[in-house]
């Protein structure tokens, strides 16, 4: 079996001693190596790799918010300067968490690593970056893609959110726009002190919220800044008073 493999880094130098680690190994193919996130999730989804040496820290998106906004996501090996997401990557089920600089014996186990995964089912990559969005802190931006590009938006520009399906729809100012991921997914990688479910088809910004008008069996309406009023129902409005206050 050969491994379709994509090296994702913004430092040539880093992306150079993977590669020259990988010749060692004939059943591996470096098919693409990508600078930041956006061009990581691009390669991803138009050659759709079977794995994928992945830094962490980049430009545009990070190593986490790729997983999260490409729709094929391979076998995943994290290679960071940085241990503090480590043993919570393992928790979550990453292949592996290689650290920088590389030593070329526990690259040697990471790619076995990665072989065995191969052989074995993959958990689902969606799950994987919600859960690794858990560890290493709450998402600040959304990669929206839209015409060929990926578009990032800042998750502070949100105003609320709202359930289409497999996807959301994104209220901004004077606009939205719609990402291909579902409300629980979403949800689980915003922080949520900042954001509350208030419907089970609606996420709203606490800040972007103007006032709340009670209306029976302590369901409310839920006026925005923007003017729109939304339906708050009684299952998720002990939630949205608690963070209020």
């Amino acid at each position: 079996m050969t491994v379709r493999l994509i090296i994702v880094d913004d430092e040539p130098l880093a992306r150079e001693r993977m590669r020259d680690l990988l010749a060692r190994h004939a059943d591996v193919e470096v098919v693409a190596e990508c600078g930041d996130g956006l061009a990581a999730v691009d390669a991803f989804d138009r050659l759709r790799p079977d794995a994928a040496l992945l830094d962490v820290q980049m430009p545009g998106l990070d190593g986490f918010d790729v997983l999260a906004t490409a729709e094929h996501a391979p076998a995943v090996v994290f290679v960071t300067a940085y241990d503090e997401h480590a043993l919570r990557a393992f928790d979550a089920h990453a292949v592996d968490y290689v650290l920088k600089p590389i030593d070329a014996r526990r690259f040697e186990l990471a790619v076995a690593r990665l072989r065995d995964r191969l052989r074995a089912p993959v958990p689902d990559p969606r799950a994987l970056a919600a859960e690794l969005g858990r560890y290493r802190g709450w998402a600040t931006r959304l990669g929206v893609r839209t015409e060929g590009r990926i578009d990032v938006i800042a998750v502070a520009d949100v105003h609320w959110i709202e359930a289409a399906g497999n996807y959301v729809c994104l209220k901004l100012a004077g606009t939205e726009r719609i990402m291909r991921e579902t409300l629980k997914s979403l949800e689980a990688r915003l922080d949520p002190a900042a954001f509350a479910r208030i419907h089970r088809s609606v996420i709203v910004q606490i800040d972007r919220i103007s006032h709340l008008e009670p209306i029976t069996h302590g369901e409310y309406l839920v006026t925005m800044r923007d003017g729109r009023t939304l339906y708050a129902t009684r299952s998720f409005s002990q939630q949205l008073r608690h963070l209020l206050r």
